[in-house]
């Protein structure tokens, strides 16, 4: 089995999701970008935009206004202005 990727969205009022994925795409300042587990560490601002969540043959997507993405060692986090699901 792969690895999984430990993932939270957070907006300002609460945790909008949070768990293991294989992958999540996102809206950054200077494009877009998608994340795996084991993804090198970065920080980056984010757009308004669309981020796609995949966990096997499940997607999710939720509409975020704003934010930051941080990648660590342990998973990615995006702390967003605002967030909507998008479903």
């Amino acid at each position: 089995m792969a690895d999984k990727l430990h993932f939270s969205l957070v907006a300002p009022e609460r945790e909008v999701f949070s768990g293991e994925v294989d992958r999540v795409d996102a809206p950054g300042a200077e494009g877009d970008f998608g994340v795996l587990a084991g993804h090198a560490p970065f920080m980056t601002a984010l757009r308004e935009g669309k981020v796609t969540v995949v966990n096997g043959a499940e997607t999710r997507v939720f509409d975020v206004q704003g934010g930051f993405a941080d990648v660590t060692a342990s998973g990615l986090i995006i702390l967003a202005e605002h967030v909507v699901d998008a479903a």
